[in-house]
């Protein structure tokens, strides 16, 4: 105990904090230097005669200092300290979260009187402490009782708590404001508010790493902070709370987030009206004298956000570019600011003719220069001459946070991950146009199987082991643009990898600045789509769209297909401690309505509604299209509403024009994308299967065999010789009375069934195939005919005759995809020694 005292004996006071912190991205900063928070909570304490809720100013003083020599640096507070009490923070170099007691009343949302009493309060607190260098954060409430939610429910809950955060926002415009959460109301979604705050207290570290990967996601681009962290010693022991806190701080920080505070500094706790005797949380006891958990917390901030003596691998940075002379200095003046000890930067310039090259080489990094060959070559170039163990590939366009690497690292060694990547963020300044695009579709995302395993991570922030990329061949160089990220996930996956996800591994990134290149961007990805389809056939469905096993995260549009309020677990009479909120998957005709091929239809409705001049009753379709065009339009509007610029335009004008030209890239993306699919031959009426046609009917093959085979082993046989003919299909589910579904198009399949039994000691097989053809074009074959029949009866001939050919070319379709499948089992099958009956 003795060296414990010696060791909180009273320093220097450092300097005084002198610029107010800020947020940029997952991170919190103090002007150029990344803020992360080593913070403890103070209080709350009995209230003194005088009605403070804080302890002498001497006390407090020394409590600080202590602080201060702990290797802290913030104090969270749970009502509004006096200014002297700032003052004292100040000079002992500590910052302040500020709580604002909000949850004392919350239960009388209800009572507008007292819903006003609560924004006057806050109004007068936030005042009272608005300007002052010491304050970091204010809570604008700390954990909300889950009953308390359910009363009101949740949505007026977040509403009240956004109106008391644009009250205090106005009195403290440069503050930041955040609301203390629990996993009993996580499912609260709260976008406005700077930071993402948890209190959280487990006692398994395998549950507690995986909480926070949880959190992390639920946070996106935020900074996620532990608000409380802690163990209570007298029922765990003292040697226990010191263990239990070394690795909820460790892994705290480990997992990416911008701070923690641990509860509490002091036994001495007062709650409820009563003080608190049954519960030890703090790192002293009530007389202020150390327990081994304070010297544990020290030891453990002192080394974050990582240990010095780490054992670090040797990564190479390969940054590939092509005429990236408009922002290639920031991604290297990024990489030269790298806090990583083991790391080289090899920049493949891939042909530019504008410069690029000899503004890399002012940097002293290795340059490579070729002829201009198409991304996926250069990305082999940087992997030919890298010798690190890992890979580490980012774009020309980007910005790495300084601890880029070391998150990536950290992930690495603690898993068998074949690669690993991180978010990309917009810059904040880039201009009204990038803003726009960084919020539409078509972005660079990732998609997550888990909140730690990925299926994709995207091409400007992306790392593999080098004996992975080696292992399936590097990026395939017929992928010049885009598309080589997506391919290479496929490969590494399809060879037993696995890829995980590291979300504060950040890099900024500069969104296109016109509508010009975004155009030129999106028809570039429909190209890459059109090609990877031709390579991945079976990762496609029948409209063409990739099938994601996993969930895409972005800012942009496919997000808010799941902005519904989904249905929220609370377990029952609202007992469960983690509460889940889940969000159902958009409907086929929600999702429809943002495909590009939805201007097809819409351009088709438009065509039947232009046959009413030729036949009278098809103008009372003249409705359909507008309504076809309104379905995406609401969902953009839907979308675009729920937006939040980073720079907040000051005028309504002014925000409602970047609300519009965000409308319109929205609406814009799918026709680009469109363009780009269709020019590379990915339509909806495309065949899927090879060559040859045979007339689709039900059918049986039959095998008689005298060595003895299973039937899944057969299955598999055939799957693999319909693969090697470059079939597109898919298994049969547990459900399904079929093994095997073949594609033929959109319009037309073809099912596998097979069985076995023993006759005359042979062994045989019977394999039945049969033609599935589309309900919907069958209707629409159907409409078409009856269409075509009525306006012949009316003697509209013209019209007769147009839905006379469109009922046959989509007659014929049916039967070409059909027949196609057919033919590809058919020779499958033959093949495998099978004979039809």
């Amino acid at each position: 105990m003795a060296t414990l005292a010696a060791d909180l004996a009273p320093v220097r006071s450092p300097a005084r904090p002198q610029l107010r912190p800020s947020v940029r991205g997952k991170f919190i900063w103090a002007g150029e230097e990344k803020f992360y928070v080593r913070g403890v909570t103070y209080g709350p304490f009995r209230p003194a005669r005088d009605g403070s809720a804080y302890p002498d100013p001497k006390i407090v003083e020394r409590d600080f200092a202590q602080i201060a020599a702990s290797g802290m640096n913030a104090v969270r507070t749970y009502d509004v300290p006096p200014r002297w009490l700032l003052d004292v923070a100040e000079r002992q170099g500590l910052r302040v979260m500020v709580g604002l007691q909000v949850e004392q009343r919350a239960s009388f949302l209800d009572d507008k009187e007292v819903s006003d009493e609560i924004k006057e309060l806050v109004r007068a607190k936030v005042r009272a402490c608005a300007g002052h260098p010491a304050v970091f954060t204010y809570v604008i409430a700390n954990e909300i009782p889950a009953s308390i939610v359910r009363w009101h429910g949740a949505r007026q809950v977040e509403r009240f708590i956004e109106e008391l955060y644009q009250i205090a926002k106005a009195e403290d415009p440069e503050g930041l404001f955040c609301y203390a959460n629990y996993p009993t109301t996580e499912y609260l979604h709260l976008p406005f508010l700077d930071l993402v705050c948890f209190n959280v207290y487990l006692e398994s570290q395998k549950n507690f790493e995986a909480y926070l990967a949880r959190l992390q996601t639920l946070a996106g681009n935020r900074p996620l902070l532990m608000t409380e962290v802690g163990l209570d010693s007298r029922g765990q022991g003292q040697v226990r709370q010191a263990e239990v806190l070394d690795w909820q701080v460790r892994t705290t920080f480990a997992a990416g987030c911008a701070g923690a505070f641990v509860f509490a500094w002091t036994d001495d706790w007062y709650s409820r009206g009563e003080d608190v005797h049954d519960w030890d949380f703090g790192l002293t006891d009530r007389q202020r004298k150390p327990k081994p958990a304070l010297a544990a917390v020290r030891h453990a901030f002192s080394e974050l956000p990582f240990p010095s003596d780490f054992p670090w691998p040797r990564i190479s940075v390969v940054v590939c570019t092509f005429n990236g002379h408009r922002t290639i200095r920031d991604c290297l003046d990024g990489l030269e600011k790298l806090r990583y000890p083991n790391y080289e930067v090899i920049v493949v310039d891939d042909g530019s003719r504008d410069g690029t090259a000899a503004i890399a080489q002012e940097y002293g990094f290795r340059v490579i220069s070729t002829e201009n060959r198409g991304l996926s070559a250069a990305r082999n170039t940087g992997l030919e001459a890298a010798t690190g163990e890992i890979v580490a590939y980012i774009d020309d366009d980007t910005c790495p946070d300084p601890d880029w690497l070391s998150y990536l690292a950290v992930v690495f060694l603690n898993t068998d991950y074949a690669g690993v990547g991180g978010p990309n963020i917009p810059f904040p300044n880039d201009g009204p146009i990038a803003g726009c695009v960084s919020n539409s579709p078509g972005g660079p995302t990732h998609v997550l199987l888990s909140d730690r395993e990925a299926e994709h991570i995207p091409g400007c922030n992306m790392a593999f082991r080098k004996a992975w990329l080696q292992a399936v061949g590097g990026f395939d160089p017929q992928l010049r643009v885009a598309g080589d990220d997506v391919d290479l996930c496929w490969r590494l996956q399809e060879r037993g990898g696995r890829l995980g996800f590291s979300p504060s591994a950040v890099v900024w990134h500069h969104y296109r600045n016109s509508v010009r290149a975004y155009w030129k961007q999106q028809k570039g990805y429909g190209k890459a789509e059109a090609l990877l389809e031709r390579k991945w056939p079976e990762k496609y469905n029948s409209a063409g769209h990739i099938a994601w096993a996993g969930r895409i995260y972005a800012n942009g549009f496919v997000h808010a297909l799941e902005r519904r309020r989904g249905r929220i677990y609370q377990g029952t009479w609202g007992t469960a401690a983690y509460a889940r909120l889940y969000c159902p998957a958009p409907g086929s005709l929600q999702s429809l309505a943002l495909m590009p091929e939805w201007y097809l239809i819409c351009l088709g409705l438009s065509a039947l509604a232009g046959l009413g001049y030729l036949w009278k009753p098809l103008l009372a379709a003249l409705p359909l299209p507008a309504l076809a065009l309104g379905l995406p339009i609401i969902a953009v509007a839907s979308s675009v509403s729920h937006i939040r610029f980073e720079s907040t335009p000051p005028t309504r004008f002014a925000r409602l024009r970047l609300r519009v030209l965000t409308a319109f890239l929205h609406l814009l993306q799918p026709l680009a994308r469109l363009r780009g699919r269709q020019s590379f031959g990915l339509t909806p009426w495309r065949r899927r299967n090879g060559a040859g046609l045979s007339f689709p009917r039900r059918r049986t093959f039959w095998l008689w065999s005298e060595g003895w085979l299973a039937s899944e082993e057969r299955l598999r046989s055939l799957e693999s010789s319909l693969r090697v003919d470059r079939a597109v299909l898919r298994r049969g589910g547990d459900f399904d009375r079929w093994d095997l579904e073949v594609r033929g198009g959109l319009l037309g399949d073809v099912r596998v069934l097979m069985a076995e039994e023993y006759s005359g000691g042979k062994q045989a097989v019977r394999v039945r195939v049969w033609p599935k053809f589309s309900s919907l074009g069958l209707l629409l074959s159907l409409l078409c005919l009856a269409f075509g029949s009525a306006a012949a009866f009316d003697q509209a001939w013209t019209a007769a005759t147009i839905f006379g050919a469109i009922a046959a070319g989509l007659g014929a379709l049916l039967l070409r995809d059909s027949a196609g499948a057919t033919a590809t089992v058919d020779r499958s099958l033959t093949q495998l020694g099978f004979g039809r009956k």
